[in-house]
């Protein structure tokens, strides 16, 4: 199924790249995996808990009911469970992630990249009960709330234009939560999700919950969800995302640099910054 995204006119396109990497080809063997230096804790069930930190660092604790928070406690699937299509099929490249998080993808080619953003966003969002803040933007720039879509409000496209009418009855069960995400699943991505957070310029700024991001047609982008810094002041992340085809959202190995990975070295201002699965160019640190 492809992603339908709004602009003049409709168009169909991926919200992600294929696999794209430097010098990592989709279907390396399991066994050329980086051996990291960093302990893993095999038997936790939270990023937090499960990564260490290198040494001489130690994690930044996020603030309760923070988005960082909300990720870094974020429930993971067993250590070495493989990435999952929406249909329930492995992915062929199994050895560029360290964990899984714990979370649905859906039955539905929609829940990729950007979308693997949106939702754990909005499932934050949901869970601490700031239902005011759950909305985001299509494409060509409505902004979908889910207050309105709980009290009915449903969008209806008529060629270029997209129109709102009240034709549904209440309904803020979870189920139709879900419902309204699928939603924005299908009408917005990457060039949606980098319109509606601001730019990040300093490298002391960032914090879990920021996004890495190249909005495009197709894009990118990745999720900062846990930080460690040493004495000197300098930082290390853990980085995760949802790819195309739609798929579990996962915890990135760093192929780059065996001694901290999945723990990666991250600059604002770098003309490029390599992950495990894409090469974003330029550097572009967002936050919401």
């Amino acid at each position: 199924m492809i992603k339908i995204l709004l602009t003049i006119t409709l168009t169909t396109i991926l919200s992600c790249n294929n696999d794209k990497t430097s010098g990592i080809k989709s279907g390396t063997k399991e066994n050329s995996a980086p051996k990291t230096l960093v302990t893993i804790n095999k038997d936790k069930n939270t990023i937090k808990n499960r990564f260490s930190t290198p040494d001489g660092y130690e994690w930044i604790n996020e603030k309760p009911e923070t988005f960082g928070y909300f990720l870094e406690n974020f429930k993971l699937k067993p250590y070495e469970s493989p990435i999952l299509k929406y249909d329930g099929t492995p992915i062929s490249t199994q050895h560029l992630h360290e964990a899984v998080f714990d979370i649905d993808t859906g039955n539905k080619d929609l829940q990729q990249c950007a979308d693997a953003v949106i939702r754990l966003r909005a499932e934050y969002l949901f869970k601490i009960k700031k239902f005011d803040d759950i909305k985001f933007h299509f494409t060509n720039g409505d902004l979908v709330s889910w207050n309105d879509y709980k009290n009915g409000i449903r969008a209806y496209i008529n060629g270029n234009s997209v129109s709102f009418r009240k034709t549904a009855s209440f309904d803020d069960s979870y189920q139709n939560f879900r419902n309204y995400l699928e939603l924005i699943f299908n009408y917005a991505g990457t060039i949606s999700l980098n319109k509606e957070t601001t730019p990040i310029t300093k490298n002391t700024d960032l914090k879990t919950g920021d996004i890495l991001i190249t909005a495009g047609s197709p894009g990118h982008v990745v999720l900062i969800t846990g930080i460690c810094r040493n004495k000197e002041g300098k930082s290390l992340f853990l980085l995760s995302e949802g790819f195309t085809l739609a798929q579990s959202i996962h915890l990135l190995s760093n192929p780059f640099d065996k001694n901290i990975s999945p723990w990666y070295d991250l600059d604002v201002n770098a003309p490029e910054t390599k992950t495990a699965r894409y090469v974003f160019k330029p550097t572009n640190f967002r936050s919401f």
